[in-house]
This record gives structure tokens, sequence and C-alpha cells, in this order.
């Protein structure tokens, strides 16, 4: 016959509870850490990109520029840009938002950045000067 003490019993139930707290802490977090999402065609969920100011320097050499896009070719933010556009020295650098709230682009596609500018910037480094080549667009 199986018996079970007050201790083990109280040991159970704050087992449980510890556990239930835990999964409502983890729970609460992931959902504040959640970016808003827009609702596209054919019911999918598409992380909205934060709102960035523009800019446009000189880094290393490089005149670096960052424009919000609006209009038609914010219709287009689905395929990745997050509704901003870069350009080093005049040629389109290509970003992609990520779901996460960060960037990466086709120079530094391994590595996540916290904004267009800090991709811009390592992109420009990564370079080591050497010209921009456009990537083939899809038809």
């Amino acid at each position: 016959m199986f018996t079970t003490s007050r201790r083990q019993a109280m040991g159970v139930l704050a087992g449980a509870a510890a556990g239930l707290t835990l999964a409502g802490v983890a729970t609460t977090a992931a959902t504040a850490d959640t970016p808003p999402t827009r609702k596209k065609a054919g019911g999918h969920q598409h992380p909205a990109a934060p709102a960035h100011a523009p800019f446009d320097e000189v880094f290393e050499g490089r005149r670096i520029q960052g424009i919000p896009v609006k209009g038609s070719r914010a219709a287009h933010a689905h395929h990745g840009n997050g509704n901003f556009r870069v350009l080093i020295d005049g040629r389109a650098l290509h970003l992609m938002y990520r779901a996460d709230n960060t960037w990466t682009s086709a120079i530094n596609h391994y590595q996540t950045f916290r904004t267009p500018l800090d991709a811009a910037r390592t992109a420009v480094t990564t370079l080591q000067g050497a010209d921009m080549v456009p990537l083939p667009t899809a038809v």
C-alpha cells in the first residue's frame, strides 16, 4: 500500500504552483516582445516595421542614405523591406525586416541589426571599398 506523507504532498503542490507561475511569466514576457502585425491578403500575418528617422551621412568615405518609403512602393513592404529604403553611394542595399524587430541585409545576411542605419554602416565596412552590385529582381 502506498501512503503519501504531508511533506511529500506539500512538495508536489509547491512544485506545481512554481511551475504554473513560471509558465505565466514566460507567456507574459513572450507576448510583451511580440511586434504588432498587419493582416495581408490570404490571411498571412506580417510584422509591422517600426518607423525610423531618415538619415543621410558619410561613413568611411561612402554616402549612406535611409529613406522611409510611402505610397505605391509601401504596398510591397511584405517582401521584407519594412517600408524603408537604404542607399549606399546611390545604389540600393537590399534590407529585410525580421519578425524579431531586427533588420538584416543582403551584404550581412547572417547578422541582425537594431536599425537600418546599423545595417548600412556594417555593410559599408564589409564592402571594404567594393562597389555594390544590384540584386536581380523577380518580375
